[in-house]
């Protein structure tokens, strides 16, 4: 194979565009990043439906979901709930990096424009539960309809 390419100079040219091309696009990234030129907001929405809950793992490797009165919301066995997991995996971590405890609750709120988030008050962190599709926003959907059921 290194015999096609004996005799021929390194195309430096094209070398030369490939830096050059990666080194406007980490100047643009962070002209952008540092200045917000190009970002996108999502307009703030009143908070029409919330609430607190709990995430507390069972001996057992399940998660039980409670409100802050101890009602019982939903309990997902060992490998059940995904997701649900994984996000609130996320916001352990957070919560870890900021030195907080795990038994402060996370609040679980509908907009008036539709969006479905979960937010911590320890770290300030909020998660747009829509961006992950409608099948994974709905396991939070329930959790709030469920949270806000009276006893």
């Amino acid at each position: 194979m290194s015999e096609i390419f004996a005799g021929q100079a390194f195309p430096r040219r094209a070398a030369q565009a490939g830096l050059i091309l990666v080194g406007l696009a980490t100047l643009f990234a962070g002209i952008a990043r540092t200045t917000d030129f190009g970002a996108t907001r999502v307009p703030p929405s009143p908070v029409v439906e919330m609430v607190d809950l709990r995430f507390l793992d069972n001996p057992a490797g399940g998660v039980r979901v409670e409100t802050n009165e101890g009602r019982i919301v939903a309990n997902y066995a060992a490998g059940e709930g995904g997701f649900l997991r994984g996000v609130m995996r996320g916001f352990a971590r957070d919560r870890r990096a900021h030195e907080g405890g795990s038994q402060e609750s996370f609040s679980l709120a509908r907009h008036a424009d539709g969006r479905l988030t979960i937010a911590d008050p320890v770290t300030g962190r909020v998660v747009e539960l829509e961006s992950f599709g409608p099948s994974n926003a709905g396991l939070f959907a329930h959790l709030l309809k469920q949270g806000r059921a009276i006893p």
